[in-house]
């Protein structure tokens, strides 16, 4: 299956918490989207990676994906080598997007760093003729994404380019809360963390917010770019 635009996510919920309205965005125009999670969440200290698996796969009914796939990476002790490497480099010739958005380049969790130049490096080296790769048993040919981006995670970047999401904001939030083990529960009596308390959910929308406000809309997502974007027509920004 093509797809238009592949998402790619160091954990699974990365891209449901930055750019899942852009996502729903897009589908809503009839194009195909996916998300490539690169590892299943396992050293995360709510939930497990089966419980992890099944969230996410619930996310993706909500979201409407054309495909979600993980590649398996170990959660935390990835590296960006050619092994990994590889591993993605299937993926993006198996799906052939036409943009890749990626995590952000610097943020709180070294994961989205890593994830960030893994992905980067893979999108390029996917287009080398003598990179080889097989997918179910027949080579793959080079393939490159026209451009990659990054979405905006838990460190604020100021964005190349926002995206109205408010049409799809209460179905973002939909998709989020399909990862129950992750967010705030008043019925878990797992551990607390970074992100499954009340004011995260208040610091997600005042995020939206602040983005939105960059366009003039309610709700925005904010991404940053790997390469200069080439102006075609200053009428139709």
């Amino acid at each position: 299956m093509k797809l238009d635009i592949l998402a790619i996510a160091a954990h699974p919920d990365d891209v449901e918490i930055s750019c899942s309205g852009t996502l729903l965005f897009h589908i809503a125009k009839g194009y195909k989207v996916g998300i490539l999670d690169l590892t299943r969440g396992e050293m995360g200290t709510r939930g497990s990676a089966e419980l992890r698996d099944i969230e996410a796969a619930n996310s993706s009914k909500i979201l409407g994906l054309s495909a979600r796939h993980n590649i398996g990476l170990a959660d935390c002790f990835f590296s960006n080598n050619p092994e990994s490497q590889k591993r993605i480099i299937t993926q993006i010739r198996r799906y052939q997007p036409e943009i890749v958005i990626c995590n952000a380049p610097e943020d709180r969790h070294p994961d989205h760093g890593k994830g960030s130049s893994l992905a980067i490096d893979s999108c390029f080296y996917s287009g080398l003729a003598k990179v080889e790769t097989e997918w179910e048993g027949n080579k793959q040919d080079a393939w490159r994404p026209k451009n990659v981006f990054h979405y905006i995670q838990d460190r604020l970047l100021v964005p190349d380019l926002v995206f109205d999401i408010t049409p799809f904001w209460e179905k973002k939030v939909e998709a989020l809360k399909a990862f129950k083990s992750q967010f705030y529960d008043q019925s878990s009596d797992e551990p607390e963390t970074y992100i499954s308390t009340q004011a995260f959910w208040k610091f997600l929308e005042a995020r939206a917010r602040e983005m939105g406000h960059y366009i003039s809309v309610p709700y925005g997502e904010g991404f940053k770019k790997t390469k200069m974007l080439q102006g075609k027509d200053l009428l139709k920004f």
